[in-house]
């Protein structure tokens, strides 16, 4: 990064410095689930100078995704997460390396992964099963990670707050997490969480995924198979996203 001319990078530079710049520069992070939440992360990662990123998703992107996820308009219906993410991302970033996986995190997926190449990873996934793993595999290899808990069903985005999954109260997501997570004996965990009350959404089926399913042809899992398709806004999983990006980039450069 040259000390005599301007870049995209300039305006971080001069809150962070070029040492932490150049650390940014040569960092991998994992962002695991790229939609309302992984979406702005991975966006504020690349605006922020991060090196490489690699983004982990096999869904694609479906017409009730526009209302809250940066990587979908009208013109990416159809198209899977990860390769629109890339091309955007690249367009913010020609340097920046990134590398996809259309793969749904589970236990049974997590052996794909080497968790030791990276500087950190972000939890932005919706399944209680393969967070758990995530945070598992994280520890296992000493890697940094922070978990988003829930953003569905809230509306009021200055109610989140960063803590300990042991501190957090209110989100029934955060709870079921501390559960399992104590039985593993994992002592600490950096999360994202709101204090709101989750909402219940309108039952209305006729504005509903549950009985008018748009996902596109060749997506694994329907709305259909869902319990619950809960309520959302352009606003709140954003706002968690920037949290998250924000955190990684201040743990990152903090000893610099």
């Amino acid at each position: 990064m040259s000390d005599k001319m301007l870049n995209q990078f300039s305006r971080t530079e001069l809150l962070y410095g070029k040492d932490a710049m150049e650390k940014l520069s040569k960092s991998r992070v994992a962002i695991f689930g790229i939609g309302g939440v992984g979406g702005y992360t991975a966006e504020a990662l690349a605006r922020s100078g991060v090196g490489a990123i690699d983004l982990i998703d096999d869904d694609r992107i479906c017409l009730t995704n526009i209302n809250r996820q940066i990587f979908a308009t009208r013109k990416t219906v159809g198209k899977f997460k990860v390769d629109v993410a890339k091309e955007r991302l690249t367009d913010i970033n020609p340097d920046i390396k990134i590398e996809t996986y259309k793969t749904f995190y589970s236990p049974e997926t997590s052996s794909e992964f080497d968790f030791t190449i990276y500087d950190y990873i972000v939890d932005a996934i919706d399944s209680v099963t393969g967070k758990i793993e995530l945070v598992v595999k994280a520890e296992e290899c000493n890697t940094p990670i922070i978990s988003s808990m829930g953003a569905g069903n809230k509306k009021d985005p200055s109610r989140f707050e960063v803590d300990d999954i042991y501190n957090t109260s209110v989100c029934p997501l955060a709870r079921v997490m501390r559960y399992e997570l104590r039985k593993r004996k994992i002592k600490k965990l950096k999360v994202v969480y709101s204090k709101e009350k989750p909402i219940t959404p309108i039952d209305d089926m006729s504005i509903s995924c549950r009985t008018n399913c748009i996902c596109p042809p060749g997506t694994a899992r329907k709305c259909t198979q869902r319990r619950q398709v809960p309520g959302s806004t352009a606003f709140v999983p954003s706002v968690a996203g920037l949290i998250i990006a924000g955190e990684i980039i201040n743990d990152l450069t903090n000893n610099i």
